[in-house]
């Protein structure tokens, strides 16, 4: 059985206005933007708040509890260095905080829902550690 940390596939690239996020990534939290002066979260990073245009952007960590508003189960990968792990899900996570990302979901071999809810779980993908989210069980909540 593959495991994502062996993996042999590209990682994301990091620029200055990115850095931020990927640096908590590895250090396994969720690091977002939040607009001061409107007070809403952003995903993704960007140097002005997508709702009020203001130049007031802040960095700071989030709780990580999603819920799933849409997935895929892909197959077949775009990339071959993740055909050991095919099939994978791959869904939009809704945080509590607002902002939706896309990301990687952890199944545990169950079959996703819509509307499911979802936790943070950073985790080794190849070289990199990514943000991706995990199915929370019936029986968690």
């Amino acid at each position: 059985m593959t495991v994502l940390s062996d993996l042999k596939v590209p990682g994301p690239t990091a620029i200055p206005l990115t850095a931020p996020f990927w640096s908590a990534a590895e250090a396994g939290r969720l690091h977002i933007q939040n607009c001061r002066a409107c007070g809403r979260h952003v995903f993704y990073p960007r140097p002005i708040c997508p709702h009020c245009w203001a130049d007031a952007l802040v960095w700071g960590d989030v709780g990580g509890s999603a819920q799933l508003i849409s997935f895929s189960t892909i197959w077949k990968p775009g990339h071959p260095g993740w055909r050991p792990v095919a099939p994978y899900v791959i869904g939009l996570a809704k945080l509590k905080e607002g902002p939706v990302m896309l990301s990687h979901i952890l199944t545990n071999a169950c079959t996703p829902q819509v509307g499911a809810a979802l936790r943070f779980a950073p985790t080794r993908v190849g070289e990199r550690v990514l943000p991706l989210f995990e199915l929370i069980q019936e029986t968690e909540t």
